[in-house]
């Protein structure tokens, strides 16, 4: 009851009330709400603060900014759900709430847009080197069969087409990069999409903002061949995997396009699925599956582990059953 009457304290107040209704659908800066509210900035800080506190919202840092959106879980995201479902789509102060925040969104887009712009003809140089990305989709789908529901992360999101083409099969899903341009392209390819699953995050693979045994599943895609320690990134995505949940990772195979170095920052020519089969054991993950599909000249690789269920046998129960074969052993060699 505590929990509740917190809840409801907290978003009995007009302000409140129209910020739990904007940020019921994605992400928002308190500066984006500043500006549909037009409100100062400390005031819409201390609404948020309290929407936050009392589990109506959640709250995360992307640099310099702040976003919040609505609890997707916790003790208030279903009174979240349920207040936004009182709130009438025909209130005056809502409807104008929703005309600015289509402007900021809009903003959004056309930022984002002139940022892809600015680099698509580097990405569609590298695309005409591998095979169809419709094609590796196919593949990654199929490896994934069976794996819905639960949590998904996405490490080194990028554009956030593994969300898109993935946020149906989980409950929720996350996507991290390292680049702020990048996110920006993402949030505005979920909205577009209307994935109100999804969340983003500026994070480092190498130190994910997650808890162990987190999701049910990870993807790593077309990410490691910049990463400077692949096998920590494996390692960081087997930690907040949980225990029967599948990592899959694609990349390309070894190749000797040297241009890719300099051209496009790639560290790594590809990887030979011996070196990947090793990061997965040193991660205790069990490699399932491998798909090759060969382009010209670059050949992309996908790989799928598992991380093993422990035993259900208590830990005290397992080292007493492990004293007893030892026990045995010994005898045995009297």
């Amino acid at each position: 009851m505590d929990v509740l009457l917190k809840a409801l304290r907290a978003a009995a107040e007009p302000t409140r009330l129209r910020l739990l209704a904007l940020c019921a659908d994605g992400e928002l800066a308190v500066s984006e709400l500043v500006h549909i509210l037009g409100q100062s900035q400390p005031r819409i800080s201390r609404h948020l603060k309290l929407l936050a506190e009392a589990g109506l919202l959640e709250r995360f840092r992307e640099g310099s900014w702040i976003f919040y959106r609505r609890a997707a879980a916790g003790a208030g995201a279903e009174t979240a759900l349920n207040l936004i479902a009182l709130l009438g789509r025909d209130d005056e102060i809502l409807t104008l709430d929703r005309e600015r925040l289509a402007e900021v969104k809009g903003n959004r887009e056309r930022a984002a847009a002139a940022y892809f712009a600015a680099n698509a003809e580097r990405w569609n140089q590298l695309r005409s080197l591998h095979v169809d990305d419709g094609e590796v989709e196919k593949v990654l789908m199929g490896m994934l069969s069976g794996q819905d529901g639960g949590e998904l992360l996405d490490i080194g999101t990028g554009t956030g087409r593994m969300l898109e083409i993935l946020a149906g099969r989980a409950d929720r899903c996350h996507g991290v990069d390292i680049s702020r341009e990048m996110l920006a392209v993402a949030r505005a390819n979920l909205e577009r999409a209307g994935l109100s699953n999804c969340a983003l995050r500026h994070a480092d693979m190498y130190k994910l903002p997650y808890q162990a045994n987190a999701f049910a599943t990870v993807t790593i895609h077309q990410v490691l061949h910049f990463a400077d320690s692949p096998e920590r990134a494996v390692g960081e995505a087997a930690r907040v995997l949980k225990p029967g949940g599948r990592l899959l990772v694609a990349d390309f195979a070894p190749h000797g396009v040297e241009s890719l170095r300099d051209e496009h920052e790639h560290r790594r020519l590809g990887f030979a699925d011996a070196e990947v089969a090793q990061w997965f054991s040193a991660a205790g993950l069990a490699a399932e599956d491998i798909a090759h599909l060969p382009g010209d000249p670059l050949t992309v690789t996908v790989w799928l582990a598992q991380k093993p269920v422990l035993s259900a046998v208590p830990i005290s129960r397992r080292a007493a059953v492990a004293g007893v074969v030892e026990k045995k052993e010994k005898d045995n060699m009297l």
